[in-house]
């Protein structure tokens, strides 16, 4: 078990984020064609806003809080005046208030993608297999508030913001603070991690065209004339 746990967090988010940034340049670099979102908006209109709304805001929300709240040192939010407890309750209630949205966004998409037969059709197994695993995800991590519930001191939020410290900081013993952590924390990360596996060989790719876009915002102007 001590190995199985050393694998899972000490060894396993570097072979994800390898895989996550490297298949990401091999696939800009070799399949650019594949690029893209893929987006059934002509096929079906029906449920898309909504749902396409409600999880890229969720998503979105919950991925900066995570980065946020575990990579922000101890010592910097009690600086600001925030306490331990205090800061786990916001997580609890903004990661409750986000996950549901992304979860009812999730939920339209996936019956959208699974019930018109159109859609169905040009969905790639993968295009379903990624919803599914995204849905997996976000569930337990819900269920991991109820969990968090039972310990609102912050103590194990502290155990696993000092893994994900150590593991950015390319510092041992990461895996350590994982042991004694409740199993559905485990499997929660788990899943989390293995989405950047699959990040490269799915349509999530158009995440990194989001960024460029915000690039593109602060373009230098193009000076055109017209013809003499």
């Amino acid at each position: 078990m001590n190995y199985l746990n050393h694998f899972l967090f000490g060894i396993y988010p570097y072979i994800a984020l390898s895989v996550f940034l490297i298949g990401s340049l091999v696939r800009f670099e070799r399949e650019q064609y594949t690029w893209k979102s893929d987006s059934s908006q002509l096929l079906k209109r029906g449920q898309l806003r909504l749902g396409s709304n409600l999880f890229h805001i969720g998503i979105l929300a919950l991925f900066l809080g995570h980065l946020i709240g575990l990579l922000t040192p101890q010592e910097l939010y009690h600086a600001l005046g925030l306490s331990t407890a205090a800061k786990q309750m916001l997580a609890i209630i903004a990661g409750g208030v986000f996950g549901s949205m992304c979860l009812a966004g999730l939920l339209l998409l996936v019956h959208r993608r699974l019930s018109e037969p159109r859609i169905r059709a040009t969905s790639t197994r993968m295009d379903i297999f990624i919803l599914l695993w995204i849905l997996a995800t976000l569930a337990l991590g819900l269920t991991s508030i109820f969990v968090s519930l039972g310990h609102r001191d912050g103590s194990v939020m502290v155990l696993l913001a000092n893994w994900a410290q150590y593991i950015v900081t390319f510092r041992g013993g990461a895996a350590d603070f994982i042991a004694g952590v409740h199993p559905l924390y485990k499997v929660h990360l788990v899943f989390g991690m293995t989405l950047f596996v699959l990040f490269p060989f799915s349509r999530l790719v158009h995440v990194w065209s989001g960024f460029a876009a915000i690039a593109y915002v602060t373009r230098a102007y193009q000076i055109v004339r017209s013809r003499s």
